[in-house]
Protein backbone atom coordinates (compact mmCIF):
# COMPACT_ATOMS: atom_id res chain seq x y z
CA UNK A 1 0.00 0.00 0.00
CA UNK A 2 2.83 2.37 0.90
CA UNK A 3 4.59 1.70 -2.41
CA UNK A 4 1.35 2.33 -4.28
CA UNK A 5 0.84 5.62 -2.43
CA UNK A 6 4.36 6.78 -3.23
CA UNK A 7 3.89 5.81 -6.88
CA UNK A 8 0.59 7.68 -7.00
CA UNK A 9 2.15 10.81 -5.50
CA UNK A 10 5.05 10.65 -7.93
CA UNK A 11 2.62 10.25 -10.83
CA UNK A 12 0.55 13.22 -9.69
CA UNK A 13 3.69 15.30 -9.22
CA UNK A 14 4.93 14.39 -12.69
CA UNK A 15 1.56 15.23 -14.24
CA UNK A 16 1.57 18.67 -12.62
CA UNK A 17 5.15 19.29 -13.67
CA UNK A 18 4.47 18.04 -17.20
CA UNK A 19 1.89 20.80 -17.64
CA UNK A 20 4.66 23.37 -17.47
CA UNK A 21 7.07 24.17 -20.26
CA UNK A 22 10.47 22.45 -19.96
CA UNK A 23 13.40 24.47 -18.63
CA UNK A 24 16.89 24.82 -20.09
CA UNK A 25 19.94 27.04 -19.90
CA UNK A 26 20.18 29.92 -22.39
CA UNK A 27 23.48 28.65 -23.80
CA UNK A 28 22.12 25.19 -24.62
CA UNK A 29 19.47 26.92 -26.76
CA UNK A 30 21.85 29.33 -28.50
CA UNK A 31 21.46 32.38 -26.26
CA UNK A 32 24.14 34.07 -24.17
CA UNK A 33 23.18 34.44 -20.48
CA UNK A 34 25.20 37.65 -20.27
CA UNK A 35 23.16 39.25 -23.05
CA UNK A 36 19.90 38.17 -21.42
CA UNK A 37 21.12 39.70 -18.17
CA UNK A 38 22.01 42.91 -19.96
CA UNK A 39 18.50 43.03 -21.42
CA UNK A 40 16.87 42.48 -18.02
CA UNK A 41 19.14 45.08 -16.38
CA UNK A 42 18.36 47.63 -19.10
CA UNK A 43 14.63 46.96 -18.77
CA UNK A 44 14.83 47.34 -14.99
CA UNK A 45 16.74 50.60 -15.26
CA UNK A 46 15.22 52.31 -18.30
CA UNK A 47 11.65 51.01 -18.50
CA UNK A 48 9.17 51.70 -15.75
CA UNK A 49 8.07 49.07 -15.44
CA UNK A 50 8.01 45.43 -16.49
CA UNK A 51 6.18 43.01 -14.22
CA UNK A 52 7.37 39.71 -15.66
CA UNK A 53 9.29 38.20 -18.54
CA UNK A 54 9.65 34.68 -19.88
CA UNK A 55 11.87 33.81 -22.85
CA UNK A 56 11.27 30.50 -24.64
CA UNK A 57 13.69 29.13 -27.25
CA UNK A 58 13.17 25.87 -29.15
CA UNK A 59 10.28 25.13 -26.78
CA UNK A 60 12.43 25.53 -23.64
CA UNK A 61 12.14 28.27 -21.04
CA UNK A 62 15.62 29.78 -20.85
CA UNK A 63 14.91 32.81 -18.65
CA UNK A 64 12.03 33.87 -16.40
CA UNK A 65 11.60 36.56 -13.82
CA UNK A 66 8.99 38.52 -11.90
CA UNK A 67 9.36 41.97 -10.37
CA UNK A 68 8.11 41.65 -6.78
CA UNK A 69 5.40 41.76 -5.60
CA UNK A 70 4.42 40.09 -8.90
CA UNK A 71 5.02 36.33 -8.87
CA UNK A 72 4.87 33.25 -11.05
CA UNK A 73 1.65 31.87 -9.58
CA UNK A 74 -0.53 34.96 -9.84
CA UNK A 75 -2.61 35.75 -12.93
CA UNK A 76 -2.27 39.10 -14.68
CA UNK A 77 -4.87 41.12 -16.59
CA UNK A 78 -4.16 40.77 -20.33
CA UNK A 79 -6.32 43.60 -21.61
CA UNK A 80 -6.30 43.43 -25.43
CA UNK A 81 -3.98 40.44 -25.55
CA UNK A 82 -7.30 38.70 -24.82
CA UNK A 83 -8.26 39.43 -28.44
CA UNK A 84 -5.79 36.86 -29.77
CA UNK A 85 -7.47 34.17 -27.65
CA UNK A 86 -10.87 35.23 -29.02
CA UNK A 87 -9.52 34.91 -32.55
CA UNK A 88 -8.29 31.41 -31.72
CA UNK A 89 -11.77 30.44 -30.55
CA UNK A 90 -13.19 31.63 -33.86
CA UNK A 91 -10.66 29.50 -35.75
CA UNK A 92 -11.58 26.42 -33.73
CA UNK A 93 -15.32 27.06 -34.18
CA UNK A 94 -14.89 27.42 -37.94
CA UNK A 95 -13.07 24.07 -38.00
CA UNK A 96 -16.00 22.54 -36.11
CA UNK A 97 -18.43 23.87 -38.71
CA UNK A 98 -20.12 26.33 -36.37
CA UNK A 99 -19.61 29.38 -38.64
CA UNK A 100 -17.48 30.71 -41.49
CA UNK A 101 -15.38 33.76 -42.25
CA UNK A 102 -17.89 34.88 -44.86
CA UNK A 103 -20.94 34.75 -42.60
CA UNK A 104 -22.72 38.09 -42.40
CA UNK A 105 -22.77 39.50 -38.88
CA UNK A 106 -26.50 40.25 -39.04
CA UNK A 107 -27.13 36.56 -39.64
CA UNK A 108 -26.54 35.91 -35.94
CA UNK A 109 -28.43 38.87 -34.49
CA UNK A 110 -31.52 39.52 -36.56
CA UNK A 111 -33.54 40.30 -33.41
CA UNK A 112 -31.12 43.06 -32.36
CA UNK A 113 -30.55 44.63 -35.79
CA UNK A 114 -31.84 48.11 -36.67
CA UNK A 115 -35.26 48.19 -38.31
CA UNK A 116 -33.63 49.31 -41.57
CA UNK A 117 -29.97 48.24 -41.58
CA UNK A 118 -27.69 50.04 -44.01
CA UNK A 119 -26.17 48.32 -47.01
CA UNK A 120 -22.74 48.49 -45.37
CA UNK A 121 -24.00 46.91 -42.16
CA UNK A 122 -25.62 44.14 -44.19
CA UNK A 123 -22.28 43.56 -45.92
CA UNK A 124 -20.25 43.29 -42.69
CA UNK A 125 -18.83 39.78 -42.24
CA UNK A 126 -17.03 37.77 -39.58
CA UNK A 127 -13.73 38.37 -41.40
CA UNK A 128 -14.27 42.13 -41.09
CA UNK A 129 -14.64 41.84 -37.32
CA UNK A 130 -11.44 39.80 -37.11
CA UNK A 131 -9.27 42.26 -39.01
CA UNK A 132 -10.76 45.42 -37.47
CA UNK A 133 -12.21 46.56 -40.77
CA UNK A 134 -15.90 46.79 -39.91
CA UNK A 135 -16.44 49.98 -41.93
CA UNK A 136 -17.14 51.97 -38.77
CA UNK A 137 -15.34 55.27 -38.36
CA UNK A 138 -15.20 55.03 -34.57
CA UNK A 139 -15.54 52.34 -31.94
CA UNK A 140 -19.10 51.73 -30.67
CA UNK A 141 -19.62 52.21 -26.97
CA UNK A 142 -20.36 49.49 -24.44
CA UNK A 143 -22.92 51.10 -22.10
CA UNK A 144 -23.72 49.47 -18.79
CA UNK A 145 -27.48 49.69 -19.26
CA UNK A 146 -27.85 48.62 -22.90
CA UNK A 147 -27.18 45.55 -25.01
CA UNK A 148 -23.63 45.79 -26.36
CA UNK A 149 -24.63 43.86 -29.47
CA UNK A 150 -27.54 46.18 -30.20
CA UNK A 151 -25.34 49.23 -29.59
CA UNK A 152 -22.73 47.89 -32.01
CA UNK A 153 -25.28 47.19 -34.75
CA UNK A 154 -26.86 50.64 -34.31
CA UNK A 155 -23.50 52.37 -34.82
CA UNK A 156 -22.99 54.06 -38.22
CA UNK A 157 -21.04 52.13 -40.89
CA UNK A 158 -19.97 54.87 -43.34
CA UNK A 159 -17.31 52.79 -45.13
CA UNK A 160 -17.54 49.57 -47.06
CA UNK A 161 -16.52 46.78 -44.67
CA UNK A 162 -13.01 45.51 -45.37
CA UNK A 163 -11.69 48.86 -46.62
CA UNK A 164 -11.07 50.92 -43.46
CA UNK A 165 -8.97 49.84 -40.44
CA UNK A 166 -10.16 51.11 -37.05
CA UNK A 167 -8.97 49.39 -33.88
CA UNK A 168 -12.25 48.28 -32.39
CA UNK A 169 -12.61 46.37 -29.13
CA UNK A 170 -16.37 46.18 -29.63
CA UNK A 171 -15.78 44.24 -32.85
CA UNK A 172 -13.96 41.60 -30.80
CA UNK A 173 -16.88 41.53 -28.39
CA UNK A 174 -19.11 40.73 -31.35
CA UNK A 175 -16.90 37.72 -32.13
CA UNK A 176 -17.39 36.53 -28.56
CA UNK A 177 -21.15 37.05 -28.88
CA UNK A 178 -21.15 35.03 -32.10
CA UNK A 179 -19.24 32.19 -30.42
CA UNK A 180 -21.82 32.14 -27.64
CA UNK A 181 -24.65 32.26 -30.17
CA UNK A 182 -23.44 29.28 -32.21
CA UNK A 183 -22.12 27.09 -29.38
CA UNK A 184 -24.39 27.94 -26.46
CA UNK A 185 -21.29 28.52 -24.31
CA UNK A 186 -19.42 31.59 -23.20
CA UNK A 187 -16.05 32.13 -24.82
CA UNK A 188 -14.37 31.05 -21.58
CA UNK A 189 -16.38 27.83 -21.33
CA UNK A 190 -15.92 27.07 -25.02
CA UNK A 191 -12.14 27.46 -24.87
CA UNK A 192 -11.64 25.60 -21.59
CA UNK A 193 -11.66 22.01 -22.96
CA UNK A 194 -10.33 23.01 -26.39
CA UNK A 195 -7.42 25.26 -25.43
CA UNK A 196 -6.95 26.05 -21.74
CA UNK A 197 -7.04 22.49 -20.38
CA UNK A 198 -4.79 20.96 -23.09
CA UNK A 199 -2.23 23.73 -22.51
CA UNK A 200 -2.38 23.30 -18.73
CA UNK A 201 -3.76 26.80 -18.21
CA UNK A 202 -5.48 26.57 -14.83
CA UNK A 203 -8.17 28.84 -13.44
CA UNK A 204 -8.44 31.37 -16.29
CA UNK A 205 -11.01 34.08 -15.69
CA UNK A 206 -12.75 36.32 -18.22
CA UNK A 207 -14.89 39.36 -17.51
CA UNK A 208 -18.42 39.39 -18.91
CA UNK A 209 -20.78 42.03 -20.25
CA UNK A 210 -24.06 42.88 -18.49
CA UNK A 211 -25.61 40.37 -20.89
CA UNK A 212 -23.41 37.53 -19.60
CA UNK A 213 -21.14 37.35 -22.67
CA UNK A 214 -17.35 37.16 -22.27
CA UNK A 215 -15.98 40.60 -23.13
CA UNK A 216 -13.70 39.10 -25.80
CA UNK A 217 -11.55 42.15 -26.51
CA UNK A 218 -10.22 42.31 -22.95
CA UNK A 219 -10.88 40.77 -19.55
CA UNK A 220 -8.88 37.52 -19.67
CA UNK A 221 -6.48 36.90 -16.77
CA UNK A 222 -3.86 34.14 -16.81
CA UNK A 223 -0.23 33.62 -15.68
CA UNK A 224 2.90 34.67 -17.55
CA UNK A 225 3.75 31.06 -18.36
CA UNK A 226 0.26 30.60 -19.81
CA UNK A 227 0.95 33.48 -22.20
CA UNK A 228 4.20 31.77 -23.22
CA UNK A 229 2.39 28.47 -23.82
CA UNK A 230 -0.10 30.23 -26.08
CA UNK A 231 2.73 31.74 -28.11
CA UNK A 232 4.48 28.38 -28.30
CA UNK A 233 1.27 26.79 -29.59
CA UNK A 234 1.23 29.32 -32.43
CA UNK A 235 4.93 28.76 -33.07
CA UNK A 236 4.17 25.03 -33.35
CA UNK A 237 1.42 25.80 -35.88
CA UNK A 238 -1.40 24.80 -33.54
CA UNK A 239 -0.03 21.42 -32.44
CA UNK A 240 0.49 20.53 -28.77
CA UNK A 241 1.92 17.21 -27.59
CA UNK A 242 1.07 15.63 -30.91
CA UNK A 243 -2.53 16.90 -31.03
CA UNK A 244 -3.73 19.60 -33.43
CA UNK A 245 -5.60 22.00 -31.11
CA UNK A 246 -5.92 24.82 -33.66
CA UNK A 247 -5.93 24.23 -37.45
CA UNK A 248 -2.57 25.07 -39.02
CA UNK A 249 -4.36 27.00 -41.77
CA UNK A 250 -5.92 29.23 -39.11
CA UNK A 251 -2.55 29.92 -37.50
CA UNK A 252 -1.15 30.99 -40.88
CA UNK A 253 -4.12 33.25 -41.60
CA UNK A 254 -4.28 34.80 -38.12
CA UNK A 255 -0.63 35.86 -38.10
CA UNK A 256 -0.61 37.05 -41.73
CA UNK A 257 -1.11 40.64 -42.83
CA UNK A 258 -4.86 40.76 -43.41
CA UNK A 259 -5.10 44.53 -43.63
CA UNK A 260 -2.84 47.57 -43.76
CA UNK A 261 -2.75 49.84 -40.74
CA UNK A 262 0.01 52.33 -41.45
CA UNK A 263 3.38 52.88 -43.12
CA UNK A 264 5.84 54.00 -40.44
CA UNK A 265 8.80 51.59 -40.76
CA UNK A 266 9.89 52.32 -37.17
CA UNK A 267 6.56 51.55 -35.54
CA UNK A 268 5.44 48.06 -34.54
CA UNK A 269 1.86 49.31 -34.83
CA UNK A 270 2.20 50.06 -38.58
CA UNK A 271 3.29 46.68 -39.91
CA UNK A 272 -0.14 45.30 -40.75
CA UNK A 273 -2.87 43.54 -38.78
CA UNK A 274 -3.97 39.90 -38.95
CA UNK A 275 -6.88 38.20 -37.25
CA UNK A 276 -6.55 39.93 -33.85
CA UNK A 277 -2.74 39.74 -34.04
CA UNK A 278 -0.33 42.57 -34.80
CA UNK A 279 2.44 42.16 -37.33
CA UNK A 280 5.86 43.29 -36.02
CA UNK A 281 9.11 44.28 -37.57
CA UNK A 282 11.75 41.56 -38.10
CA UNK A 283 9.25 38.95 -39.27
CA UNK A 284 7.62 38.64 -35.85
CA UNK A 285 4.00 38.95 -34.76
CA UNK A 286 2.30 39.42 -31.42
CA UNK A 287 -0.79 39.67 -29.34
CA UNK A 288 -0.65 42.69 -27.08
CA UNK A 289 -2.67 44.50 -24.47
CA UNK A 290 -2.78 47.94 -22.90
CA UNK A 291 0.16 48.99 -20.75
CA UNK A 292 2.46 46.31 -22.16
CA UNK A 293 0.99 42.81 -21.99
CA UNK A 294 2.82 40.89 -24.72
CA UNK A 295 2.91 37.52 -26.42
CA UNK A 296 5.67 37.97 -29.02
CA UNK A 297 6.28 35.15 -31.50
CA UNK A 298 9.54 35.12 -33.49
CA UNK A 299 9.28 32.35 -36.10
CA UNK A 300 12.70 32.99 -37.62
CA UNK A 301 14.34 32.61 -34.21
CA UNK A 302 12.02 29.79 -33.02
CA UNK A 303 11.34 31.84 -29.91
CA UNK A 304 8.52 33.29 -27.81
CA UNK A 305 8.73 36.19 -25.37
CA UNK A 306 5.93 36.68 -22.81
CA UNK A 307 5.81 39.95 -20.89
CA UNK A 308 3.44 41.63 -18.44
CA UNK A 309 3.90 45.31 -17.61
CA UNK A 310 2.63 48.64 -16.43
CA UNK A 311 4.05 50.73 -19.29
CA UNK A 312 3.21 54.15 -20.64
CA UNK A 313 5.51 53.70 -23.65
CA UNK A 314 4.75 50.29 -25.15
CA UNK A 315 7.14 50.74 -28.08
CA UNK A 316 10.10 51.08 -25.70
CA UNK A 317 10.18 47.44 -24.63
CA UNK A 318 9.85 46.23 -28.23
CA UNK A 319 12.76 48.46 -29.25
CA UNK A 320 14.85 46.98 -26.45
CA UNK A 321 14.03 43.45 -27.63
CA UNK A 322 14.98 44.22 -31.22
CA UNK A 323 18.18 46.00 -30.22
CA UNK A 324 19.40 43.63 -27.50
CA UNK A 325 17.83 40.18 -27.67
CA UNK A 326 17.10 39.68 -31.35
CA UNK A 327 20.77 39.69 -32.51
CA UNK A 328 21.66 37.29 -29.67
CA UNK A 329 19.68 34.30 -30.95
CA UNK A 330 22.21 31.91 -32.50
CA UNK A 331 21.53 28.91 -34.73
CA UNK A 332 23.69 26.53 -32.68
CA UNK A 333 24.12 25.89 -28.93
CA UNK A 334 26.78 27.94 -27.17
CA UNK A 335 29.44 26.68 -24.80
CA UNK A 336 28.22 26.41 -21.21
CA UNK A 337 28.98 29.49 -19.11
CA UNK A 338 28.18 28.65 -15.51
CA UNK A 339 29.35 32.00 -14.19
CA UNK A 340 27.14 34.02 -16.55
CA UNK A 341 24.20 31.68 -15.98
CA UNK A 342 24.57 31.98 -12.20
CA UNK A 343 24.73 35.77 -12.43
CA UNK A 344 21.60 35.83 -14.63
CA UNK A 345 19.73 33.55 -12.22
CA UNK A 346 20.61 35.81 -9.30
CA UNK A 347 19.42 38.88 -11.20
CA UNK A 348 16.13 37.24 -12.15
CA UNK A 349 15.47 36.07 -8.58
CA UNK A 350 16.10 39.51 -7.06
CA UNK A 351 13.89 41.59 -9.35
CA UNK A 352 11.53 44.01 -7.63
CA UNK A 353 9.49 47.06 -8.38
CA UNK A 354 10.86 49.98 -6.40
CA UNK A 355 9.12 50.18 -3.02
CA UNK A 356 8.48 53.45 -1.24
CA UNK A 357 11.75 54.69 0.21
CA UNK A 358 12.58 57.37 2.75
CA UNK A 359 14.17 58.01 6.12
CA UNK A 360 12.50 61.18 7.30
CA UNK A 361 11.30 61.52 10.87
CA UNK A 362 7.76 60.25 11.36
CA UNK A 363 5.06 62.77 12.18
CA UNK A 364 3.22 62.22 15.47
CA UNK A 365 -0.06 61.08 13.88
CA UNK A 366 -0.25 57.37 14.70
CA UNK A 367 -3.78 56.39 15.68
CA UNK A 368 -5.33 59.75 14.79
CA UNK A 369 -8.48 59.51 12.69
CA UNK A 370 -8.82 62.00 9.84
CA UNK A 371 -12.29 62.38 8.32
CA UNK A 372 -13.22 63.77 4.92
CA UNK A 373 -16.23 65.76 3.78
CA UNK A 374 -18.60 64.03 1.36
CA UNK A 375 -16.91 63.58 -2.02
CA UNK A 376 -17.49 61.80 -5.34
CA UNK A 377 -14.84 59.19 -4.54
CA UNK A 378 -16.70 58.28 -1.33
CA UNK A 379 -13.46 58.52 0.60
CA UNK A 380 -14.53 58.81 4.23
CA UNK A 381 -11.58 58.53 6.62
CA UNK A 382 -8.00 57.41 7.15
CA UNK A 383 -5.48 56.80 9.88
CA UNK A 384 -2.04 55.30 10.32
CA UNK A 385 -1.55 52.57 12.90
CA UNK A 386 1.84 51.76 14.40
CA UNK A 387 2.37 48.42 16.14
CA UNK A 388 5.06 49.99 18.36
CA UNK A 389 7.51 47.23 17.45
CA UNK A 390 9.21 48.83 14.44
CA UNK A 391 6.96 46.80 12.16
CA UNK A 392 5.09 48.07 9.11
CA UNK A 393 2.71 50.98 9.45
CA UNK A 394 -0.86 50.04 8.60
CA UNK A 395 -2.85 52.44 6.46
CA UNK A 396 -6.51 52.19 7.48
CA UNK A 397 -8.96 53.80 5.08
CA UNK A 398 -12.73 53.75 4.85
CA UNK A 399 -14.17 54.02 1.33
CA UNK A 400 -17.93 53.87 0.73
CA UNK A 401 -18.52 52.24 4.10
CA UNK A 402 -15.85 49.56 3.69
CA UNK A 403 -12.70 49.54 5.82
CA UNK A 404 -9.41 48.62 4.14
CA UNK A 405 -6.43 47.71 6.32
CA UNK A 406 -3.19 47.94 4.33
CA UNK A 407 0.08 47.01 6.09
CA UNK A 408 2.87 48.90 4.29
CA UNK A 409 6.22 47.13 4.31
CA UNK A 410 9.34 49.14 5.14
CA UNK A 411 11.63 49.07 2.11
CA UNK A 412 9.82 45.96 0.86
CA UNK A 413 6.46 44.82 -0.42
CA UNK A 414 3.98 43.30 2.02
CA UNK A 415 1.13 41.34 0.49
CA UNK A 416 -2.49 41.62 1.52
CA UNK A 417 -5.86 42.61 0.05
CA UNK A 418 -7.32 46.06 -0.47
CA UNK A 419 -9.08 48.38 -2.89
CA UNK A 420 -8.48 52.01 -3.82
CA UNK A 421 -10.68 54.38 -5.78
CA UNK A 422 -12.21 52.49 -8.71
CA UNK A 423 -10.05 49.41 -8.02
CA UNK A 424 -12.08 46.78 -6.13
CA UNK A 425 -10.74 44.75 -3.21
CA UNK A 426 -8.07 42.40 -4.60
CA UNK A 427 -4.52 41.17 -3.93
CA UNK A 428 -2.09 44.02 -3.28
CA UNK A 429 1.54 44.48 -2.34
CA UNK A 430 2.12 47.59 -0.25
CA UNK A 431 5.14 49.55 0.92
CA UNK A 432 5.43 52.81 2.81
CA UNK A 433 7.94 55.33 4.13
CA UNK A 434 8.20 58.83 5.57
CA UNK A 435 9.61 60.60 2.53
CA UNK A 436 9.92 64.04 4.10
CA UNK A 437 8.89 65.71 7.30
CA UNK A 438 5.17 65.19 7.68
CA UNK A 439 4.70 63.17 4.45
CA UNK A 440 3.98 59.45 4.46
CA UNK A 441 4.19 57.88 1.00
CA UNK A 442 2.57 54.53 0.30
CA UNK A 443 2.76 52.48 -2.87
CA UNK A 444 -0.02 50.00 -3.58
CA UNK A 445 0.83 47.46 -6.29
CA UNK A 446 -2.29 45.60 -7.43
CA UNK A 447 -0.17 42.77 -8.77
CA UNK A 448 -2.83 40.97 -10.78
CA UNK A 449 -3.19 44.16 -12.84
CA UNK A 450 -0.83 46.74 -14.40
CA UNK A 451 -1.67 49.30 -11.71
CA UNK A 452 0.50 50.81 -8.98
CA UNK A 453 -1.06 53.63 -6.95
CA UNK A 454 1.23 56.08 -5.15
CA UNK A 455 -0.42 57.83 -2.21
CA UNK A 456 1.08 60.83 -0.44
CA UNK A 457 -0.36 61.79 2.92
CA UNK A 458 0.80 65.29 3.90
CA UNK A 459 0.12 65.96 7.58
CA UNK A 460 0.01 69.51 8.98
CA UNK A 461 -1.58 70.24 12.35
CA UNK A 462 -5.04 68.70 12.45
CA UNK A 463 -5.24 68.24 8.66
CA UNK A 464 -4.01 65.74 6.10
CA UNK A 465 -3.92 66.25 2.35
CA UNK A 466 -4.32 62.98 0.47
CA UNK A 467 -2.79 62.90 -3.01
CA UNK A 468 -2.87 59.83 -5.25
CA UNK A 469 -1.41 58.99 -8.63
CA UNK A 470 -1.61 55.85 -10.76
CA UNK A 471 1.31 54.66 -12.88
CA UNK A 472 -0.90 54.09 -15.95
CA UNK A 473 -4.52 54.78 -16.79
CA UNK A 474 -6.90 55.23 -19.71
CA UNK A 475 -7.60 58.74 -18.44
CA UNK A 476 -5.87 61.12 -16.02
CA UNK A 477 -3.32 59.42 -13.76
CA UNK A 478 -3.66 61.98 -10.95
CA UNK A 479 -6.70 62.51 -8.76
CA UNK A 480 -7.67 65.79 -7.17
CA UNK A 481 -6.30 65.98 -3.61
CA UNK A 482 -8.68 65.49 -0.72
CA UNK A 483 -8.26 67.14 2.67
CA UNK A 484 -9.25 65.44 5.89
CA UNK A 485 -9.41 66.76 9.44
CA UNK A 486 -9.03 65.25 12.86
CA UNK A 487 -11.15 66.32 15.81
Amino acid sequence: MRLLSVFTLLTIGFACHAADLPRSSPESQGLDSAIVQAFVAAADKKIDSLHSIMIVRHGQVVAEGWWAPHDAKSPHSLYSLSKSFTSTAVGIAIAEGKLSLDDEVLKFFAEEAPAEPSANLKAMRVSDLLRMSTGQQSEPGRPANQSWVKTFLAHPVPFKPGTHFVYNTSATYMLSAIIQKVTGKTLLDYLTPRLFEPLGIEHPTWETSPQGISTGGYGLSIRTEDIAKFGQLYLQKGKWHGKQLVPEAWIEAAKARQTSNGSNPKSDWDQGYGYQFWRCRHGAYRGDGAFGQYCIVLPEQDAVIAITSGLRDMQSVLNLIWDTLLPAFKAEPLAANDKAKSSLDQTLKSLSLRPAAGSATAANVAGKLFEFAANERKFESLKLEDDGKDGPLTLVVRINGVEHRIPCGKGAWQKGKAGWGPLPIQPVGASGAWTDEGTFTAKLCFYETPFVVTIRLKFAGNEVKCESETNVAFGPVKQEPLTGKTK
